[in-house]
């Protein structure tokens, strides 16, 4: 014992720190003259994925994941290590270490084109793709049926496309593939998508309507999708048609006709009467030529994007893909966003069964693991297990972003409660199925569009396919109402509904589905209170009363008294005191209310302090009821009857 040497403890304060990257600037160590984090500081900003963990964050920034934590901290936030951030805290991140950091979203690589290579030896002809577009009820899907020879606008509700179909027709022995976009302004989205996938844009005009807001949006899609644009006037047939009229009305609009000296190509056609729709398919042609080099690769493995998407009983996820590159064939592996699977059949536009489809085709394909969102590029894989592995990392990713976002404006049934109760922002939580999965879009941002200083709406979820019992426990759980576009619930989903009392509206036209949620956030609305100006009284005697205080023998000026009213007492052109009406006496008789230009006796609650010459202003306090988002109706409580507010009160609001 007495010979064993004694070891020799050193604590080092900063031993459990990670190790300082070298910079080539000096010494990394100790005595090295440097700071660990500003040596080790790269040039140029970091970019991290939208949705980041801390543990993620803290990597590429090269800092300690506990100072992400203490930092979100300081700010209200108790973070963990796994928990993904938002974008904007990662941002406050990013200034409190000076860094500089760059978010990428799933959604900006989808924006990313991307471009092949192939040899000049393998290019084919393909047919050119060419959009209707135009203005709700100007004929667009029925120009499509007279081209095609279907009928496809007695299904739509109120005879208003509202998903996108992709078909065939044959011209001079040639194909040309027609993608049909909605013309309702809620489907902004989808005509946008259609205008990217499109190599030709066919603008549809009534004679007799002529230019309108949303034809004069199609010409914007058309023109920031750089595709070339063919007009068609349709309804010639109508009494009330004037081609002219539109051809001068788009000339304005930069579409010069081609028979005026421009470049555009114009046809009039009659859709129901089928007039001149050779012409108009010879023009899409003649277009293609002289400005189009239509050729793609049918060798390579397919690529195009989603033009649709639904859920169909007894078929699965049922996706419609515009070919634009390669052939995709009977047993492919293809990948499409989050999901994937491999091609168990395939159907044309016809609902004919086919083996493989080459460039510019339109094709359904069964075989996916779940429904993928319209505008996704679907690809042909390797094989399934490429697919399977590029599905997965692009959902976790999507769900990164998804809970990141939920935990930055998320609410739970506690703090909905505490937000109402605190007159702070009220939220309606929505859950929207749809058939398709463009439907589902176009619903969500119709939604988006209604806005108010003091409700909002949130939708928590959004979904293709029937309304479920999963469905129903989400919206019992958020306090959410379930919205159904083109989907019903099945027979256990409505019997859990009725126990929880979760609402489940269901709807075929948008205009409805709109209406009935603005309703909804009416509802809403917390009460707000106006003014309503009664009357002006002049203060002429004063008395004053041993047991009462003072009254002021008055004189009504102009409009009336009532008793219990409000009262501002004026003072040189200045309010000295708000106050009210206890008492109010005609000679000796009380009173319940004095016209203009007679005398009174009044008594203020309160306030004795009265002179010869003050004015009262007269008022009352009513409760104000809103009839929309941003109009004000005035409630009278003892009649139960809603009355127009007055107008200088509606001015006012």
């Amino acid at each position: 014992m007495a010979g064993r040497r004694k070891r020799r403890v050193v604590i080092d304060s900063g031993a459990a720190r990670p190790p300082v990257r070298p910079t080539g600037r000096g010494p990394a160590g100790p005595g090295g003259g440097g700071k660990g984090r500003d040596e080790s500081k790269p040039n140029g900003p970091v970019v991290v994925q939208s949705g980041v963990s801390v543990k993620d964050l803290s990597s590429a920034l090269g800092i300690p994941a506990a100072q992400i934590i203490k930092i979100m901290l300081v700010l209200g936030e108790m973070m963990t290590i796994t928990q993904s951030l938002s974008d904007d805290a990662v941002q406050l991140v990013a200034v409190e270490v000076e860094r500089e950091v760059v978010i990428r979203h799933a959604s900006d690589e989808d924006d990313e084109e991307e471009f092949f290579e192939d040899d000049p030896d393998d290019l084919a002809p393909r047919p050119p793709v060419v959009t209707i577009m135009g203005h709700v009820d100007h004929g667009k899907t029925t120009l499509l049926d007279a081209i095609r020879e279907a009928k496809v606008a007695a299904g739509e509700a109120g005879g208003i496309t509202q998903h996108i179909g992709a078909y065939q027709a044959e011209a001079h022995g040639r194909k040309i593939t027609f993608l049909d976009t909605p013309g309702h302004e809620a489907f902004t989205a989808l005509r946008a998508r259609g205008a990217k996938a499109t190599d030709i844009a066919v603008l549809v005009v009534a004679a007799d309507d002529g230019v309108m807001p949303q034809t004069k949006e199609s010409i914007a899609h058309a023109r920031a999708a750089g595709v070339p644009i063919v007009v068609a006037v349709n309804k010639i047939d109508l009494p009330g048609a004037n081609p002219d009229r539109v051809r001068t009305e788009l000339a304005v609009e930069g579409l010069q006709p081609e028979e005026w000296g421009g470049t555009i190509q114009f046809a009039n056609v009659s859709a129901k009467q089928k007039l001149n729709l050779d012409e108009l398919l010879e023009k899409i042609l003649l277009v293609a030529d002289a400005e189009l080099e239509l050729t793609a690769n049918p060798k390579a493995d397919a690529f195009g994007p989603v033009i649709e998407s639904r859920l169909e009983v007894g078929r699965g996820p049922v996706v419609t893909m515009l070919v634009q590159r390669g052939t995709i064939r009977v047993g492919d592996a293809v990948l499409a966003g989050d999901a994937w699977g491999r091609v168990r059949a395939l159907y044309d536009y016809t609902g004919e069964k086919v083996k493989q489809a080459g460039p510019g085709d339109p094709v359904e394909i069964l075989g996916f693991d779940r429904v993928p969102p319209a505008g996704e590029m679907c690809r042909v894989v390797e094989n399934d297990r490429v697919a399977r592995q590029q599905a997965q990392h692009r959902g976790e990713r999507l769900r990164r972003e998804q809970l990141a976002s939920r935990r930055k404006g998320g609410v739970t049934l506690e703090t909905l409660f505490a937000q109402m109760q605190g007159g702070a922002i009220q939220d309606l939580n929505l859950i929207v199925k749809a058939d398709v999965a463009g439907s589902v879009e176009a619903v969500v941002s119709e939604i988006a569009k209604i806005q108010h200083s003091e409700v909002r709406v949130q939708v928590i979820h959004q979904a293709v396919g029937g309304i479920t019992e999963s469905d129903v426990m989400l919206a019992s759980a958020s306090s959410a109402i379930i919205v159904g576009f083109n989907v019903r619930p099945n027979a256990e989903a409505k019997t859990l509904a009725d126990r929880e009392g979760v609402d489940i509206r269901t709807y075929r036209v948008i205009y409805q589905l709109k209406d009935d949620i603005e309703q909804a956030l009416i509802g809403m609305l917390s009460a707000v209170q106006t003014e309503e100006i009664l009357g002006e009284v002049e203060v002429r005697a004063l008395f004053k009363v041993s047991r009462l205080g003072t009254i002021a023998g008055c004189y009504v000026t102009s409009g009336l008294v009532k008793r219990n009213s409000k009262v501002r007492v004026f003072r040189e052109g200045a309010v000295i005191q708000d106050s009210a009406i206890d008492q109010l006496k005609r000679f000796k008789e009380d009173a319940r209310e004095v016209q203009t230009g007679f005398e009174c006796g009044i008594l203020l609650h309160n306030f004795n302090d009265l002179r010869e010459g003050d004015v009262l202003e007269v008022y009352e306090v009513r409760e104000v009821e809103r009839t929309t988002l941003d109009e004000l109706v005035v409630k009278d409580d003892k009649k139960g009857k809603a009355a127009k507010a007055a107008e200088p009160d509606a001015a006012a609001e």
